[in-house]
């Protein structure tokens, strides 16, 4: 490459280049994520010959100011035909950006051509990242600020199912916590409503205390995940129905029995519901509420070679998704998912007959074409859910998944 071009690729890229950002309202420290081998590699390539012209979207704009509700995804689509080759654009920028996980509102990114390849720089009068610290006067402090860096994606379509959706052995399901009763001979238990529950940690009297709540999540039981193909269950989908939170844990009491003798007795655990999805019922099981979770998404292509199929869409009697929707493909850790991966989605090709030639009926099938594009966010040991970020028509249970190159 000339001089003038590696020079420029020394002082292009901006933050906007590199992976992404937690969920909103994450801390600043939390972004301060690893960069791979593999990713480091491939920016150093870059950042000395810059990307080829062939590689930008065909309207990728001269500049652009990055504006709030902007997202890492959609202004790297702006550049690149292939949003998640987030390395390539970083490597442009290696010498200017230290911190590549962030990028900001205000920032002015400028596309330069140069030989053939396509650098991008941030123009000076762009706007800097905000301080980390305050200072407040007479007397110091020290607070950490708001982090405004752009998210990869919308993370509002994600974060509800980090919590929501869960596969699990059966068996651990029907082990798991239930309801046994509820006030006033309820058939039906709802937000607000108050009940009870036996297999939780037997702590006598364990009283609720404002801020340290023994959260749980309710879940009726689990549906089996089929492989669309051999038909071998590969997970159970438990339906996520709500909240409770334990007010007191189970314990034993002496009680009068009928006969006149007193009997040691259970008594069940007291949970009041703080959310409810839908309506539960005695009988529903409950698994302990998680602790959030400040995850990175940082869009990539897997390193092998993924083929599988959408095996179903998140939601009662649904078989059909559309753009933002979650579904949920036969492929999981065991087969070398990762959080973060991107996948074609492959439209079933048509089945036809051959009427072209005088005399012949013949049976074809149509090629499988592309639809659209998913974004693994929650994998599984056989299952993975995830995010359908963009598409051309509906999708539906059976559609392949796979390289999106």
């Amino acid at each position: 490459m000339t001089a003038p071009a590696k020079t420029a690729g020394q002082h292009a890229w901006t933050a906007l280049a590199v992976a992404a950002a937690v969920l909103m309202g994450a801390p600043a420290w939390a972004q301060n994520y690893p960069i791979t081998p593999g990713q480091r590699s491939t920016a150093e390539q870059v950042a000395q010959m810059g990307v080829p012209l062939s590689e930008l979207a065909p309207n990728a704009p001269d500049e652009y100011t990055v504006k709030r509700g902007d997202t890492l995804w959609a202004i790297s689509g702006l550049f690149l035909r292939t949003p998640w080759r987030w390395p390539e654009l970083w490597g442009m920028n290696m010498e200017q950006v230290r911190n590549p996980h962030r990028i900001y509102p205000g920032q002015h990114l400028v596309l330069e051509k140069i030989d053939g390849r396509a650098l991008l720089r941030l123009r000076a009068d762009g706007a800097t990242p905000p301080a980390d610290t305050i200072r407040v006067s007479p007397r110091t402090r020290v607070e950490s600020l708001a982090d405004t860096s752009i998210p990869t994606l919308q993370t509002h379509l994600i974060e509800p199912f980090l919590a929501e959706p869960v596969i699990i052995d059966e068996a651990a399901l029907l082990q798991a916590p239930r309801i046994v009763a509820a006030p006033e001979n309820r058939v039906l238990i709802t937000r607000g409503d108050r009940a009870y529950a036996r297999g939780l940690a037997a702590t006598p009297l364990k009283q609720r205390v404002a801020g340290r709540d023994d959260d749980y999540r309710v879940f009726r039981n689990a549906r089996p995940i089929k492989d669309p193909v051999t038909r071998a269950i590969l997970g159970y989908e438990a339906m996520y129905l709500g909240k409770a939170a334990l007010v007191r844990s189970e314990s034993m009491q002496m009680v009068r029995a009928g006969n006149g003798k007193d009997e040691n007795t259970i008594v069940p655990a007291t949970i009041d519901i703080l959310s409810a999805k839908e309506e539960m019922r005695v009988g529903d099981r409950l698994l302990p509420e998680p602790p959030r979770e400040f995850l990175s998404y940082v869009p990539h292509a897997p390193s092998g070679p993924v083929s599988g199929t959408i095996v179903s869409v998140y939601g009662n009697a649904v078989s059909i998704a559309g753009q933002s929707q979650v579904v949920l493909i036969n492929r999981g850790t065991a087969d070398g998912i990762e959080r973060g991966q991107v996948l074609a989605i492959l439209k079933d090709g048509e089945r036809k007959v051959d009427r072209s030639q005088p005399g012949e009926r013949t049976d074809i099938k149509l090629p499988n074409e592309r639809n659209g594009l998913l974004m693994v966010f929650r994998p599984f040991e056989k299952l993975s859910y995830a995010l359908i970020l963009e598409i051309n028509d509906t999708v539906k249970i059976g559609d392949a998944v796979a390289n999106p190159r």
